[in-house]
């Protein structure tokens, strides 16, 4: 591992003023009776306060930190064909091979948008490359700026440590760490893992609830510039925070207000909103949501340890999924229908929670036009498919769909709300 101190801090004054000073004199016919000049009123425009709250970066806001085609091409010599970002996402989410000793290198190997709740992509072809042709960068959105900076926490510490470590084989990754600048850190390095037959170039950049990963495997001898492109990376989410910034201070952000519903009316007038599905809460106790699903309600306890409870709607048109955080008993994510593309039974729309105007059984091109914004995710390994859209305070509403999100007829079967902010991070070791 090499580390290379070649951070600058940057930092941008600006200043406003603006002033008016008119000044009217009259004049009378006497030089000893005339009166001083009246000033007339002043006008000033205060600057807004610089915003000073979260770094959160939610939907769109991603796209500031995508590199240009000529910039990925400066990293990559023979990648051609360069994408747009993109709001879809493929997540493959079925496990590792062994265990890495020390533990922390197997960050390295993780499948980083795992824990994300939403991204932007950018792929681009390698043709010059037999076995490996296309490379990616991934901008991922995190719930709250201490899950990325936790896992940014993760990738550093295997950047440092695992020049060096075991997995199938022995295995090096070779790192150059740029001193971090005041608010971004970022790294890159090529890992050679001769066991797996695996070669890949990697570089990482993280602020505020955002990690960049740029990533290109590779076939045979590659050499690439791991300093430069860690400072490309971290001067672009720098330029992104300070972005940011200047539109929050324009615009200050402004939380959803949440309709909360009444026990005693029915579910079909409650709405799925940032603090629960009708009367029942998010961080509340699974006793008391479910609870609060009225007396009508049958309630099924969870087949495994950590299930979600099932509510089934009077006259059995639906259910609601109440399904705790990992290891308590607080509501984490409630879901009106069902949270897998491939379920048994759609339940009926019109007699279940609704969001706004979004019920079960509408397309999801719907959803999509009612909160543009937000991520198509594909998981291969479950076959699921579902949209997500986030909020600023870490909420995700996940539209589940019944198929692709983006073939024709794609309708939604689920609607979930979750406070991604209470997810337990991936733990390595």
């Amino acid at each position: 591992m090499a580390v290379f101190i070649t951070g600058r801090a940057r930092v941008t004054l600006a200043l406003i003023g603006i002033g008016a000073v008119a000044a009217v004199s009259a004049c009378a016919p006497s030089p000893q009776t005339s009166s001083p000049p009246s000033p007339s009123p002043s006008r000033t425009t205060d600057a807004p306060e610089p915003y000073a709250g979260p770094i959160v970066f939610v939907g769109d806001e991603l796209d500031a930190f995508a590199l240009a085609p000529e910039e990925i091409v400066g990293i990559v010599p023979d990648a051609t064909d360069v994408g747009d970002p993109s709001p879809v996402l493929e997540q493959i989410s079925d496990g590792g091979s062994l265990p890495a000793d020390p533990p922390i290198c197997d960050a390295l190997y993780a499948e980083q948008s795992l824990g994300s709740v939403g991204a932007r992509t950018i792929e681009w072809q390698v043709p010059t490359d037999p076995t490996n042709g296309f490379g990616r960068m991934t901008i991922m959105q995190f719930a709250d700026e201490a899950h990325a900076e936790g896992r940014m926490d993760q990738l550093l510490q295997a950047a440092e440590q695992c020049a060096e470590f075991v997995k199938e084989g022995t295995v090096s990754f070779d790192a150059v760490i740029p001193e971090a600048s005041e608010n971004t850190r970022a790294f890159a390095g090529s890992l050679i893992d001769a066991a797996l037959d695996w070669r890949s170039f990697s570089a990482f950049a993280s602020t505020g609830n955002v990690i960049v990963q740029l990533w290109q495997p590779f076939s045979g001898d590659r050499d690439f510039d791991a300093e430069a492109a860690a400072l490309l990376l971290r001067e672009r989410a720098e330029e992104a925070r300070s972005g940011l910034v200047e539109e929050l201070t324009e615009n200050p952000p402004v939380a959803e207000t949440d309709p909360s519903g009444d026990p005693g009316t029915a579910w079909s007038d409650w709405q799925v909103g940032v603090g629960g599905v009708g009367p029942l809460r998010l961080g509340d106790s699974v006793e008391s949501a479910v609870a609060a699903a009225g007396e009508d309600a049958q309630v099924v306890e969870p087949e495994y340890d950590g299930g979600p409870w099932t509510l089934i709607a009077p006259a059995e048109a639906g259910t609601i999924l109440v399904r705790p955080v990992e290891a308590g008993d607080a509501v984490g994510a409630i879901t009106v229908g069902s949270d897998r593309s491939l379920g048994d039974t759609v339940g009926d729309g019109a007699a279940l929670p609704s969001r706004g105007d979004i019920r079960l059984g509408a397309p999801v091109a719907d959803a999509m036009a009612a909160y543009p914004g937000g991520t198509v995710v594909e998981v291969v390994s479950s076959s699921d498919h579902f949209y997500a859209v986030t909020t600023r305070d870490g909420q995700v509403f996940r539209f589940q769909a019944d198929r692709e999100v983006l073939e024709e007829g794609a309708t939604i079967v689920g609607i979930t709300v979750e406070d991604a902010t209470a997810r337990t991070p991936l733990v390595f070791g």
